[in-house]
């Protein structure tokens, strides 16, 4: 049954390798809910749960930090280290290979194109969960996190300027989070990502508004 299996997951990735602690954006909670969202995918898109639901609790069994010289490579780490864990506690043998694809290519950092309809739907599922109320709170928790000021001071929305993440948290939406809709794969993660997107963008839109309001004269 999956459901034994799932415990069997959680369990997994409560023990982290050493010096790959996630940054607190990528913790349980976020495994969880993209569990939730590609069970939820998975359902409407048709795709196989024998796929999709491991590679969605094991795709973060590596983290990197996101400012990490490797970070490229973390999927690719997690892909080996989940396909190590699923052989050797006896999941199905022919199934394993579409798991890793699907965890490898569920990297924005990676870009590597998914293949299968389950690879899909567990990027999509991790996409949605940068997205929305959630992926707001998630971006300002991982900037503060990572010692970024929030805004330009000079500029607080890229209008003028180029959008960069490297050097406060809110030119991040436009950098990457915004664009995230247009790039999902299953036409359910795409309804729910412009939806969520919306919402984003009404939160800048007042951000905007209240920080011009704030200016000196």
């Amino acid at each position: 049954m999956l459901s034994d299996w799932e415990a069997r997951f959680e369990q997994f990735i409560g023990h982290p390798i050493p010096d790959t602690t996630p940054d607190p954006a990528h913790d349980i909670a976020h495994i969880r809910r993209v569990v939730a969202n590609a069970r939820r995918l998975a359902g409407i898109e048709g795709a196989d749960l024998a796929i999709v639901l491991p590679a969605a609790w094991l795709h973060d069994c590596v983290v990197l930090p996101k400012d990490s010289a490797r970070r490229a490579e973390a999927s690719q780490l997690a892909a080996e280290r989940a396909g190590a864990f699923l052989r050797e506690t006896g999941y199905a043998p022919d199934l394993i290979p579409a798991i890793e694809h699907a965890i490898v290519t569920h990297s924005f950092s990676a870009g590597i194109p998914p293949r299968t309809l389950e690879a899909k739907v567990v990027q999509d599922a991790d996409r949605l969960d940068a997205l929305g109320a959630i992926g707001i709170a998630r971006t300002l928790l991982l900037g503060g996190t990572m010692g970024k000021p929030l805004y330009d001071m000079d500029e607080p929305l890229p209008v003028t300027r180029e959008p960069d993440d490297r050097r406060n948290v809110i030119d991040h939406f436009y950098v990457k989070l915004l664009k995230l809709p247009d790039m999902m794969h299953t036409a359910a993660g795409r309804r729910e990502g412009e939806r969520r997107a919306r919402l984003m963008r009404v939160y800048l839109e007042e951000l905007g508004r209240e920080l011009t309001e704030s200016q000196l004269p």
